[in-house]
């Protein structure tokens, strides 16, 4: 019988991330759907990391996650690097995703899908059924892509929470999915999981990458190849400079503050 591993968070250029396993991940965010509790989720890969070290503000909000799951293989190689963690696997958002609608349907825990486009929910509401037999929806709503006012933010919490929906998957996009989490988990009552590109993966309108492009780290270069316009300036910019932090924390010639300081004072733009 295996041991399921969570070794709690470990600084990584700043941004607290969980050296943890897919086990004790999806035990946690089941038990507290469970106990009805407020539970904020959110896995990273290098864009998502260098966005709290870039904002100070943003760094509070994935501080204060629950959990933080590496979702990267090189947030896993960093913290096995800097705190011999000897993570064997990342805990990457969809493969999350999946066993918690595995775990949901037997424990007969109802999910709520927010974010993406229409078509997308109606791919997740089609499929996630047939692959999880007994996996009840609750309800699935689509992003705005704008600003949202404080009345209309207020409408989608009250939506979700008047569904019946134990767990919440939010598929915004990061930030924005880690601003939405941090700032509704509490009063939504239940476990908010950011979970990115998932919504894509499983409703079947994007192909993720070949098992051996994940497994090596290469997943940045495979997105960047489909979207070169779009995704250029977060791998070609973001990941060298992830690295050379990452190098200067493991030679000890910086040592950045983890501290979450001051809450947030604005909102990013979600919705």
């Amino acid at each position: 019988m295996e041991t399921v591993r969570d070794l709690g968070k470990r600084n990584v250029v700043g941004v607290l991330i969980d050296a943890l396993d897919y086990d004790a991940a999806t035990n946690r965010i089941i038990n507290a759907a469970k106990e009805g509790r407020g539970f904020a989720v959110t896995a990273l890969a290098v864009h998502g990391v260098m966005t709290g070290v870039g904002d100070k503000e943003h760094r509070h909000r994935l501080n204060d996650f629950d959990i933080v799951t590496p979702d990267g293989q090189p947030v896993r190689w960093a913290l096995n690097l800097l705190h011999r963690t000897h993570l064997e696997e990342r805990v990457y958002g969809p493969s999350l995703s999946l066993r918690v609608y595995e775990q949901a349907a037997g424990e007969g825990l109802p999910v709520y899908f927010y974010g993406s486009r229409q078509e997308v929910l109606d791919g997740l509401r089609k499929r996630l059924p047939e692959r999880f037999p007994g996996l009840e929806i609750a309800g699935a709503e689509p992003s705005k892509f704008r600003r949202t006012s404080t009345e209309e933010k207020g409408e989608i919490v009250r939506r979700i929470r008047e569904s019946g929906a134990k767990i919440v998957m939010v598929g915004l996009g990061c930030p924005r999915q880690e601003v939405f989490t941090y700032e509704y988990h509490e009063s939504l009552g239940m476990p908010v999981v950011a979970v990115g590109a998932a919504f894509d993966y499983h409703a079947g309108m994007v192909d993720e990458p070949p098992e051996w492009i994940q497994r090596y780290g290469f997943q940045w270069l495979y997105r960047l190849l489909q979207q070169p316009t779009r995704l250029w300036r977060r791998y070609l910019l973001l990941n060298p400079a992830y690295m050379t932090l990452v190098a200067l924390q493991a030679l000890r010639v910086w040592r950045p503050n983890p501290n979450l300081g001051e809450a947030p004072k604005y909102e990013l733009l979600y919705g």
